[in-house]
């Protein structure tokens, strides 16, 4: 099954990007973005397309003008999440065929970047708006939207959130933090992956 978790690498080394990759795709997390203010993320990006590019969905976070679509889209990315709903970056996006995960809070940021073409809204900080906040902003939203909670979500509340109307989530530090060894990342995967298969 493809679950909606999206890795998110912040911090990965190009050294360290391949071994962490494998093991998240092992463990069934087959979404993965370095976020652009990691160490040479470029680089890492290319890594992890060539090694898994046919069959995972490989982006870059934290990615915040055009320039940076652009470099992505030649070579060969899949999606593009942003800390915010800039509407050239989420047009650029789609013009170049790549997937956009936009950055919003509130339901003013949430319509903007939907009428920009987003493919799904990442609702961050997750934990500042709460479950309440997302029943009520779902309530408004077109039917079919896809929203990812990021920030302070994590194994142990994925049940509450995907009873509050989520379609799925963004993990960064529960998964990853510089430092880790890919066996670290793997059993923190295999355990997110068991917690998603229950609470979905």
């Amino acid at each position: 099954m493809s679950r909606e978790i999206i890795a998110i690498l912040r911090g990965v080394t190009p050294d360290e990007a391949l071994p962490i990759a494998n093991a998240l795709v092992r463990a069934g997390i087959t979404r993965i973005e370095v976020p652009l203010n990691s160490p040479n993320a470029f680089d890492s990006v290319a890594k992890m397309l060539e090694a898994h590019g046919d069959h995972a969905m490989i982006g870059a976070g934290t990615v915040l003008d055009v320039q940076s679509v652009e470099r992505l889209h030649q070579m060969g990315a899949h999606m593009v999440v942003s800390p915010d709903a800039n509407a050239s970056v989420i047009v650029a996006t789609k013009q170049a065929g790549m997937m956009s995960f936009p950055g919003v809070m509130t339901p003013t940021e949430c319509f903007a970047a939907l009428h920009a073409g987003a493919d799904g809204l990442k609702l961050f900080p997750a934990s500042l708006l709460g479950l309440e906040g997302l029943k009520a902003i779902g309530a408004v939203l077109p039917k079919g939207t896809k929203t990812y909670a990021v920030g302070g979500v994590g194994s142990d509340n994925f049940a509450d959130w995907f009873a509050a109307g989520i379609t799925g989530f963004g993990i960064g530090s529960a998964l990853f933090k510089p430092g880790m060894s890919a066996a670290d990342v793997a059993a923190r995967a295999a355990d997110m992956v068991a917690a998603y298969d229950a609470g979905a």
